[in-house]
């Protein structure tokens, strides 16, 4: 994952893997005056996924025949190739994956309304029912892709995130893993909220997990969502204390409004181009021009002691210690 900016075109291949994919959409491009700005590639359970940036200012076709292309060389190949121009992406939109956990489902709705989360939700996808009248309320389709026992049915997920052509997928407590197939098409317009302070206390039962060890301080940790589970580049993170023999429940009241807080933190700072990648690590583009808050409060770094550190104590500046005296016979 790097940093790309939105006068990049987008072009995602997602299939089988095999020799010569790579070669054939990079000759197309090149044939048609397309410039490559980067090019990422990964296989993983056999998936292989090839995301490009590429420079279509000065190519030599149309945006509609590049599409017709493409389309028709991923058909030869066998594979799933997309093509994301940036006029796509001026109205942007969002889907949103929930279980059964409201909190940070009607905090996103609360933003949306207030109009300050900077795209529309389009669409919510459960793998239970529960939130459906929540997304009624607020006049949004909800589709429920879970069998009797919350099993999602993935394909049907790519099919309604195809329809509804989400730019970013929030997961919104979403208490299920994506498999490469569908990481792999959205790869950076993916973002989770994780009840730890990431990289500790990864997968499921994350409050139970800070208890059990004896933490002072747990959090939350709103990232980037990658193949490997809650190890994606970290965006946003909120921290709190744990007060002594707290359970589970009183652990989450404590961190739920945080949970809603960094998602929605997050997904206002990729919808305005605010954060980048590079080497995995995330970081504003321009510190200055913005009071996102990534990790904790300002006022924190006053609280904390600026002394003793090393190299500005009297004897490393250079004075003359006390000689020290010789022990008595």
């Amino acid at each position: 994952m790097s940093a790309v900016t939105r006068s990049l075109t987008e072009i995602t291949v997602v299939g089988d893997d095999d020799t010569g994919l790579i070669a054939e959409v990079t000759s197309l491009l090149f044939e048609r005056g397309i410039n490559i700005e980067d090019l990422d590639q990964a296989v993983r359970e056999g998936v292989f996924r090839m995301t490009m940036h590429v420079d279509t200012a000065e190519m030599v076709t149309t945006e509609e025949k590049l599409r017709e292309d493409l389309t028709e060389l991923g058909d030869e190949l066998g594979v799933d190739l997309q093509v994301r121009f940036p006029a796509d992406r001026e109205t942007q939109s969002i889907a949103v994956l929930v279980t059964k956990e409201s909190h940070c489902l009607e905090a996103l709705f609360e933003s949306w309304a207030n109009g300050d989360l900077g795209a529309d939700i389009e669409v919510v996808i459960g793998n239970h029912d529960d939130l459906q009248p929540l997304a009624e309320k607020y006049d949004v389709p909800f589709h429920n892709i879970g069998d009797e026992k919350g099993t999602p049915d993935e394909e049907e997920l790519l099919e309604l995130l195809a329809e509804y052509d989400a730019d970013l997928i929030a997961l919104a407590r979403y208490m299920r893993i994506l498999s490469p197939d569908v990481v792999f098409r959205y790869e950076s317009r993916i973002i989770n909220v994780h009840p730890s302070l990431l990289p500790a206390f990864p997968g499921a039962s994350a409050y139970m997990q800070a208890i059990e060890e004896g933490v002072r301080i747990a959090g939350v940790t709103a990232h980037y969502v990658t193949t490997d589970l809650d190890q994606g580049p970290i965006i946003t993170q909120r921290a709190f204390n744990v007060p002594d023999d707290a359970t589970e429940e009183e652990l989450q009241a404590l961190g739920q409004p945080l949970e809603a807080e960094a998602l929605i933190e997050a997904i206002k700072l990729h919808l305005s181009d605010e954060v980048t990648v590079h080497r995995g690590r995330t970081k504003l583009r321009d510190p200055e021009e913005t009071d996102a808050q990534l990790g904790a409060p300002v006022a924190l770094d006053e609280e904390n002691p600026d002394r003793p550190i090393d190299g500005l104590g009297e004897f490393v500046a250079g004075d003359d210690p006390e000689p020290e005296a010789e022990a008595d016979d």
